[in-house]
């Protein structure tokens, strides 16, 4: 059992470190490089900018990190991520998403690794924690990349990322 434990002590650490280390560090170079206008450019209205997709990250973290692992209640408003345009200023999207990464890293910390197989409730599907887990790291790693593009796409720099 010890083996397990250990596992689920490192899964849990990859985790944030992917997190917090990796992906909200490229987020915001991307944001550093748009303009505010460019955080909210959508080629189409089907597509989402920049801005749009920061608004669901940091709501994805408050209601699968938050309130599925730690128990906090879920306030999140999807349909808002979504529809908003160009309200909010880009160092208000990145102080939301620190926020919320923070508040998700610090619930993570907290997490005892022997929990991983316990089962939660989001989106009304009861799932196991570690899979909760996988999910936003899953789900930040594939907008972190379409953040990524949209900023190569307005700016034509090489990112070095």
């Amino acid at each position: 059992m010890e083996t397990n434990n250990e596992f689920a002590k490192a899964y849990i650490e990859w985790c944030r470190f992917r997190l917090l280390k990796q992906y909200l560090p490229r987020v915001e170079r991307c944001i550093t490089e748009l303009t505010e206008e460019e955080v909210w450019w959508r080629q189409h209205e089907t597509n989402n900018s920049v801005g749009n997709l920061v608004l669901h990250l940091t709501g994805n973290l408050g209601q699968f990190i938050l309130s599925g692992v730690g128990g906090m209640k879920d306030i999140r408003n999807k349909e808002r991520e979504f529809s908003e345009r160009q309200g909010i200023p880009k160092a208000e999207l990145i102080r939301g998403l620190k926020e919320a990464l923070l508040a998700a890293d610090d619930t993570l910390s907290k997490l005892d690794a022997a929990r991983l197989l316990d089962s939660t409730t989001v989106q009304g599907r009861v799932r196991p924690l570690f899979e909760v887990i996988a999910v936003v790291v899953d789900h930040f790693a594939l907008h972190c990349g379409q953040i990524i593009y949209i900023t190569k796409l307005k700016t034509g720099k090489d990112l070095k990322l």
